[in-house]
């Protein structure tokens, strides 16, 4: 993973890393053969760094995180899901414009 700000998860560190978090997490469920997710990656890290300290950003890899896709419904992807408090906060499907990613963030900080 290039950038320190995104953090990878997986079934056993979610409940953990996303959960239990004491500030606001953006997760990406993504998968390695995904040309959008990997389209969006780059936004993604920028958004990670622009809002470290605010927000915690971490991808999972829905090929080897099952549980936690199913848990969350997830049938398309990219799907990003803002999670406050250890619940769903706000979710989006697909690889957004930045300024998207930009007002859903904002809108939940």
């Amino acid at each position: 993973m290039a950038n320190a700000n995104v953090k990878e998860v997986s079934d056993s560190s979610f409940d953990g890393d996303i959960l239990k978090s004491s500030v606001p997490v953006l997760v990406d469920f993504w998968a390695p053969w995904c040309g959008p997710c990997r389209s969006v990656a780059p936004v993604i890290d920028d958004l990670a760094t622009q809002y470290a300290g605010k927000l915690k950003v971490a991808k999972i890899n829905v090929d080897e995180s099952t549980e936690v896709a199913m848990r969350y419904q997830i049938t398309s992807i990219p799907t990003f899901i803002l999670f406050k408090n250890g619940q769903v906060a706000d979710r989006a499907l697909g690889a957004l414009p930045r300024s998207e990613f930009v007002k859903l963030i904002d809108r939940n900080l």
